[in-house]
């Protein structure tokens, strides 16, 4: 799947060497495009950010990226191992132990970081007592479908609010479109033949998009919750959590791939810090400096989500309220400009 890069992500990339993949594959957007009544409104993003874009990249070719850099630079790297556990890391001397290929290892090390998904063995290896988590489960999901077409908007982005719930239309390249509707999230990818989905997506755009949308059988078909998921603080010791083992955002907002990137940055400078500057100053202040930007990355996730999508619990009254702030958005050019620089991401030093 592609995954929009903020600006500052890929001026990250850039700066650890691995650009070139997304400067040649990548595909710049300028704007974003939101339906609400029938009606399609563009939000010049790039404008209202004095130049700033988001620039759509495969997510199985940026992590190819990464590890071919990884490897050009002899680092060794372990998959598929098994029975991984943290130990020591309250400590001065952190270790980790794992099997592979029926042999078991240990690595010493100095520090350690839980970059393991928000199902992986770093946080769950710390003590109950030292975490808090915060979290909200969202009363549907998303129903995504790849598919051979032209996407029905090359330059931008599709929001689309409507009384029958919330569509996404996004795309792969200029041959092959990744869509989304809002569903039930009890209903499963079984329910939803190819000519229901098509029909639904149509639906919920503005005439104009919906009939020229271009369809054809799925290749991809699934089905994903959405929850905004957050656990303070994020360093225990010699352990420190980033991306997803840390916090978790809808995808309404685009912005887990890219606070994962934020979480790396603050905590790779801690490190230089440490060794180049024997100074533990940021160390001391990563979760501090990280949950700063999570939490307002969160906040934007949180509102675009309540903002586009129908909640069963409010209703008619809830839908015009949606349709309200719609329209004080698309005619407000102070809540647009926030709106755009949420979305090309906020400065890496916001916290």
């Amino acid at each position: 799947m592609r995954v929009l890069l903020e600006q500052g992500t890929v001026d990250l990339l850039r700066e650890a060497g691995v650009g070139h993949g997304v400067d040649s594959a990548g595909i710049v957007h300028h704007s974003i495009e939101l339906v609400f009544k029938n009606t399609r409104h563009a939000i010049d993003v790039t404008g209202l950010t004095q130049g700033k874009v988001v620039t759509a990249y495969g997510q199985t070719e940026l992590t190819r990226d990464l590890m071919a850099h990884r490897q050009a630079l002899g680092l060794p790297t372990v998959y598929e191992a098994t029975d991984v556990q943290l130990h020591g890391f309250d400590g001065n001397s952190p270790s980790v132990s794992f099997s592979k290929d029926g042999q078991s290892h240990a690595l010493a090390c100095d520090f350690m970081a839980g970059c393991d998904g928000f199902h992986g063995v770093a946080r769950a290896s710390v003590p109950k007592g030292a975490i808090t988590e915060y979290e909200k489960i969202y009363p549907f999901a998303w129903l995504g479908v790849l598919a051979d077409v032209p996407p029905v908007s090359s330059h931008a982005i599709v929001y689309a609010n409507s009384d029958r719930g919330f569509a996404l239309c996004s795309m792969r390249s200029m041959t092959r479109s990744r869509y989304y509707v809002q569903c039930p999230s009890t209903d499963t990818v079984d329910q939803w033949s190819d000519q229901r989905f098509w029909d639904e997506i149509r639906r919920r755009l503005d005439p104009e998009l919906g009939q020229r949308m271009q369809t054809g059988p799925s290749i991809e078909k699934s089905m994903a919750p959405l929850r905004s998921f957050v656990a303070e603080p994020m360093r225990f010791g010699r352990l420190f959590l980033a991306g997803d083992a840390a916090h978790i955002v809808p995808p309404t907002g685009a912005k887990g791939l890219n606070l994962a990137a934020s979480d790396v940055k603050y905590l790779s400078s801690a490190l230089i810090e440490h060794y180049a500057d024997k100074t533990d100053a940021g160390i001391d202040h990563y979760s501090q400096r990280a949950l700063a930007r999570i939490w307002r990355a969160e906040r934007f996730s949180w509102w675009l989500t309540s903002l586009m999508h129908q909640f069963p619990d409010t209703g008619a009254f809830g839908q015009k309220m949606q349709e309200a702030e719609l329209e004080y958005l698309v005619n407000s050019p102070a809540l647009s400009t926030s709106l755009s620089e949420n979305y090309v991401g906020l400065p890496l030093n916001f916290g």
